[in-house]
């Protein structure tokens, strides 16, 4: 009977779809699901919350280093480095050449992209080290040459979430459409949101500014901000986030240490 129940679930996990078991996976899922600040079952019997490492490299790249050492970059064209070695995970979108790069580094172990092949939209479900990652789709309009509001291509970008250290942490990618229920179900909690706010190529600042405000993260990291006066959009979430200029491009934040009320961090460069 063991046998026939062990070959049953083998069978399960090549028939369910890769989506249905990383939602199996996903604890961001499950603490939105639970209310406010679970601390997820993995690390309960954690004594101290471990640090992970963000920096802002430029435009829409964040690198994410992990306490056991797995490091990200999101938005990756090969354009912005962080100080260091190579990161072994990199997202892209393939909304402008900014974002992404046909050509990376072949030392890059797992490249991501947030565009599908053949009709078919991304699918990101994958566990390296520490942290896990997952995708989130939405559609983009198509670009001639410069910008131009285009028909739209489905499934043409990825929210990306990466989940390490008890933290679940949102990069949006290159949104240029408000989101419906069926995307926040999907996405879950952020803790870290990453956003972009320069209010043209990607979305309205009301637009994403609304996003911002139904997520409610602890820490809202703003990117690709052209020339877009921070004040516009610091004005249009309203009181409910505190805000927190920083000389540096980089910062250490645990799940202990997120803010207690919803903070927009602005780092050096942004």
């Amino acid at each position: 009977m063991s046998r026939l129940i062990a070959a049953l679930a083998l069978l399960c996990s090549f028939i369910l779809p890769a989506q249905a078991q990383g939602v199996q996976r996903s604890e961001c899922l499950a603490m939105a699901e639970r209310g406010p600040r679970v601390v997820p079952v993995s690390y309960r019997l954690a004594a101290k919350a471990e640090d992970v490492v963000i920096t802002y490299a430029g435009h829409s790249t964040y690198y994410i280093d992990t306490p056991r050492g797995v490091r990200i970059a999101t938005d990756f064209s090969g354009a912005y480095h962080a100080e260091g070695r190579l990161p072994d995970i990199v997202t892209m979108n393939r909304a402008h050449s900014t974002h992404f790069t046909l050509f990376p580094d072949p030392k890059i172990a797992h490249v991501l992209h947030g565009w599908g092949e053949n009709g078919k939209p991304a699918l990101v479900d994958m566990r390296l080290g520490d942290v896990y990652v997952r995708n989130v789709t939405t559609d983009t309009r198509r670009f001639y040459g410069e910008y131009s509001g285009g028909d739209m291509i489905r499934d043409g970008n990825s929210i990306f979430i990466f989940e390490t250290a008890g933290l679940c942490i949102g990069h949006l990618g290159h949104l240029h459409h408000k989101l419906d229920d069926s995307h926040f179900a999907q996405i879950g909690r952020i803790d870290i949101l990453m956003v972009p706010i320069d209010g043209t190529y990607t979305m309205s600042l009301d637009g994403i500014s609304e996003i911002t405000k139904r997520l409610r993260s602890s820490v809202v990291l703003p990117m690709h901000r052209f020339a877009t006066p921070l004040d516009e959009f610091m004005q249009r979430i309203g009181q409910q986030f505190a805000i927190d200029r920083r000389s540096e491009r980089s910062f250490r934040i645990s799940r202990d240490s997120l803010p207690t009320a919803p903070t927009v961090i602005i780092l050096d460069g942004v």
